[in-house]
């Protein structure tokens, strides 16, 4: 049968003490990674991922860093090689949060620069401060978090789908440069997931289930559906899968031909 084996792998998360990014975080070791686990101010939860992660025998870190600065990003790749080594994998997952969604013609200005900052300069860093180490050993994995609503592009979005189509067209474009390296470059777009935050809670944000009645499978995903996709394209498993964009929202979303 076939494994999700990521053995003797290192893989750095950013926003890995987020709701999405912890599983991504527990996924990976539980697959064999070894894991940097990124955070910009949640500093408790990633030392308590830490502690899972080792004990399970990987090995692992914490590391803050603001993903839209460069000075930010470069210290955090020196951080990271210095405590785990070059990683080969590198999930792309912060993004900056903002209320409320409006109208083009409502929405902030604020809201359109963080947007471009956290979904495309986010990616560029990363990029550029991990990719040439993939390019040099012939070997790496970049893996970036879009989101179902880049394909939707319904009304009051239009800050987040522009950072995610943005983010989008230069992923498209990194996986064309450093495909001949051995570097594969794909993403993972999730729909309207149920969070541990809301099990814990007992709760449901789509409780009339309007959003799940859309779905052709007629259900919100979990944390772990995209976790497992993630690990999916991290692995040799997805070694000749590139420039991909994933829907990971039970058929909400069907990118055409």
């Amino acid at each position: 049968m076939l494994q999700i084996d990521l053995t003797g792998k290192i893989a750095v998360v950013t926003g890995g003490a987020g709701q999405l990014g912890r599983v991504m975080v527990r996924t990976l070791a539980r697959c064999g990674a070894d894991v940097a686990i990124h955070y910009l101010s949640n500093e408790a939860k990633a030392q308590e991922l830490h502690d899972e992660v080792t004990a399970l025998g990987r090995r692992a870190m914490t590391c803050r860093a603001d993903v839209t600065q460069e000075k930010d990003v470069f210290a955090l790749r020196d951080a990271v090689a210095e405590q785990l080594g070059a990683p080969q994998i590198v999930v792309n997952n912060a993004v900056i949060q903002y209320t409320p969604w409006t109208s083009v013609l409502e929405q902030s200005l604020a809201d359109y620069e963080s947007q471009f900052r956290s979904c495309v300069l986010h990616n560029v860093l990363m990029a550029k401060a991990f990719v040439p180490a993939m390019v040099a050993a012939k070997y790496g994995r970049v893996v970036g978090i879009n989101t179902e609503c880049a394909a939707q592009v319904l009304p009051n979005q239009s800050a987040y789908v522009g950072g995610k189509r943005g983010m989008d067209g230069v992923l498209r474009c990194l996986a064309k440069e450093v495909g001949p390296h051995g570097v594969t470059v794909n993403q993972v777009a999730p729909g309207w997931t149920i969070s541990e935050t809301d099990r814990d809670a007992g709760g449901d944000r789509d409780a009339s289930g309007s959003y799940a009645k859309n779905v052709p499978m007629k259900r919100r995903g979990t944390d772990q559906d995209i976790a497992n996709a993630v690990a999916f394209l991290a692995s040799d498993l997805a070694g000749y899968i590139t420039g991909l964009y994933l829907p990971v929202c039970g058929g909400a979303v069907m990118p055409g031909i």
